[in-house]
C-alpha cells in the first residue's frame, strides 16, 4: 500500500513539476522531459510491470491535462516502461550508465513517435529539423536533469524497499 501511495505521489509531482517548472526552466522553448526519467527509472529499478504501470498513469495524466487524443501518451509511456523494465535484471545499482542510456534512448523514441504520428501525418515533413532543433536538445536537457532526479528515484526506491521487505534490499517485485 505504502509503494503504491507513494508511486502515485511521484507520477502526481512530476506532472506538476513538468507542467510548473519545466515550462520555468525551458531554454528556446525545450524542456526537459520528467515523465521518461521517472517511467525509465522504475521500470529499471522494479521491472517491467512496475514500469508499465508507471508509463501508463504518467501518459494518461499527460494526455488528460495537456493532449487532445486521449491514450496516445499512455502508450508510448506503457511502452517505454516495459522496455526498460526488460533491464531490470541486468542492473547495477550503484552504476548510472545505463539509466543515462534508456533515458537518452527513450526520450530519442518518444520524440520520433510523437513526430511520427502528430506532425509527419499532418505533411509536416521536415525530420531532420525537428530533430536537431527539438528531439535532440530535450534529450541532452532531460539527461543534465536525470544526474539529479535519478538519485533521489533511486534512494526513495531503496527506501522502499527497506520497509517492504522488512530490511532486505531486493529489487525483484
Amino acid at each position: 500500500m505504502q509503494r503504491k501511495l507513494t508511486m502515485a505521489v511521484l507520477i502526481l509531482v512530476s506532472i506538476i513539476l513538468q507542467s510548473t517548472v519545466c515550462q520555468m526552466i525551458s531554454i528556446a522553448s525545450i524542456k526537459p522531459n520528467l515523465l521518461i526519467i521517472l517511467t525509465v527509472s522504475f521500470g529499471l529499478m522494479r521491472g517491467r510491470r512496475s514500469g508499465m504501470l508507471t508509463g501508463f498513469f504518467c501518459g494518461l495524466l499527460t494526455d488528460i491535462f495537456f493532449n487532445t487524443i486521449i491514450g496516445f501518451n499512455a502508450l508510448i509511456y506503457l511502452w517505454v516502461g516495459y522496455f526498460s523494465g526488460n533491464f531490470y535484471r541486468i542492473f547495477y545499482d550503484d552504476d548510472i550508465k545505463t539509466p543515462l542510456f534508456l533515458i537518452s534512448v527513450s526520450d530519442v523514441v518518444y520524440g520520433i513517435v510523437q513526430y511520427g504520428f502528430l506532425f509527419l501525418m499532418r505533411g509536416r515533413i521536415h525530420f531532420f529539423y525537428y530533430l536537431g532543433r527539438i528531439i535532440l536538445p530535450e534529450m541532452l536537457y532531460t539527461l543534465i536533469l536525470t544526474f539529479v532526479v535519478y538519485q533521489i528515484l533511486y534512494a526513495i526506491n531503496k527506501k522502499l524497499c527497506m520497509t517492504d521487505r522488512g530490511g532486505t534490499s531486493s529489487f525483484v517485485s
